[in-house]
């Protein structure tokens, strides 16, 4: 069945997330297939990526890599990827794949 699957990168400076990133692919195939095709372009989509707004804290300033584990943990993290799901017309709990970049670092 085809859908449209992600390429989300989580761009981290200095313990903090500075931005959101982003490439769609409209693809057919088992979910396993989909998952090798988001794993293999994981660093050319990074510098192709669009780019979307970092989440903030209560306080308005840049949330923590730390504060977003936090959540991360609790399976909550996907709520701040809704502007991007939105901006793909992705259907609820899309297919993704999920990059930290460390101090420009792609973290596969």
């Amino acid at each position: 069945m085809e859908e449209t699957i992600l390429n989300l990168y989580l761009v981290i400076e200095k313990n903090y997330i500075t931005e959101f990133r982003a490439v769609a692919y409209q693809v057919e195939g088992s979910d396993d297939e989909k998952i090798a095709l988001l794993k293999s372009r994981v660093t050319e989509d990074f510098y192709d990526a669009e780019i979307f707004n970092s989440p903030s804290n209560k306080n308005g300033k840049p949330m923590s890599y730390r504060q977003f584990s936090k959540l991360e943990s609790q399976g909550k993290q996907f709520h701040f990827f809704e502007e991007i799901f939105q901006h793909y017309e992705v259907p609820k709990s899309p297919l993704v794949c999920l990059t930290p970049v460390m101090d420009g670092k792609i973290l596969n």
